[in-house]
């Protein structure tokens, strides 16, 4: 334990435990906290009493509340997530098929965002440093604001008309060959996008002026070697914290924006089960969400801590 690596494991890990938890009790007691009977909801008022008790039974809903909890940790460990209302599959089946479908669509857009930032920002930073052209530093934080503040499914329904409906570019819906991700890849990254490239500029412009880059400057090395050797790795730790966090938040935004193109994966099938109050469905879609934020942000504090061994996250 006197190990700093194994402290920050240790540390690490047990509040990922505390937090996987405490998701895992939530969405235990989602269904328990909706007024009225859940499985009359989801069969609807006009199905048959023994038809609801029945289903009842086989979800274990009559058995007290803490056997109920100690089946659903139990059935967890075992990878069962139950089994769905409306379509009598079971969760984990929905999932494995629906799951690759939103992944793709996370990881690409986050890649689309980082590939945008990186360079602007740099760009930007390199181009206003020391105020230098005010006017491209009004125009590049004016456009990174508005479009950060556009909603990704706004922003969906405008490119589709645009692109699709007008131009008849890109196809409207669906998941097909690459022309159909271009529109939801868009929707996803273009507000990350701007709001990393703000990160990453500010960042930079801190960095410039630091006694080491004047140093370098002084020792007159080529530019390139200046801003991507020793400028930008020093930059990019608050832009990998904040990318972390936007790659959990696009995960999550991925069930507005699929909802919008037809996208068949886990975001389109979690609007489904709610309306269809097939709630097993939604406990086991919001685990896999919750989860996957978790460890995006677990992946986010290991990485930080690799590049910079020397910051809080593995002394604090």
């Amino acid at each position: 334990m006197g190990h700093p690596w194994v402290r920050f494991g240790v540390r690490r890990v047990g509040r990922l435990v505390v937090s996987v938890l405490t998701l895992v009790s939530a969405a235990f007691l989602m269904i328990h906290l909706i007024p009225g009977d859940p499985v009359q909801s989801a069969l609807g008022p006009a199905a048959p009493k023994s038809l609801v008790d029945a289903q009842r039974e086989s979800l274990g809903l009559n058995d007290p509340l803490w056997e109920q909890y100690r089946h659903f940790l139990q059935n967890l460990f075992t990878g069962n997530l139950g089994t769905s209302i409306t379509t009598g599959l079971p969760v984990s089946d929905v999932i494995r098929d629906r799951l690759p479908a939103t992944v793709e669509l996370a990881v690409a857009a986050f890649l689309v965002a980082v590939l945008i930032a990186l360079p602007v920002g740099l760009a930007m930073g390199v181009l206003t440093r020391a105020g230098r052209r005010p006017r491209t530093e009004l125009s590049f934080t004016s456009t990174t604001v508005i479009l950060a503040a556009i909603p990704e499914f706004l922003l969906a329904v405008g490119l589709v008309y645009v692109f699709a409906v007008k131009l008849h570019w890109l196809p409207v819906a669906g998941r097909g060959n690459l022309t159909s991700y271009v529109l939801p890849v868009l929707s996803l990254a273009v507000g990350p996008g701007a709001v990393l490239a703000r990160i990453c500029r500010v960042e930079l412009l801190a960095v410039l002026q630091t006694d080491y880059l004047r140093t370098a400057r002084a020792k007159r090395l080529p530019a390139v070697a200046v801003y991507l050797r020793h400028a930008l790795p020093n930059a990019v730790t608050a832009t990998i914290t904040l990318g972390g966090l936007l790659l959990g938040g696009m995960v999550a935004g991925t069930v507005l924006v699929e909802n919008v193109f037809g996208w068949p994966g886990l975001g389109s099938t979690i609007v489904s089960s709610i309306l269809a109050k097939d709630y097993p469905l939604v406990q086991g879609v919001v685990l896999v969400y919750g989860v996957g934020v978790l460890l995006v942000n677990l992946v986010v504090d290991v990485t930080l801590a690799l590049l910079d061994p020397r910051s809080t996250i593995r002394e604090s």
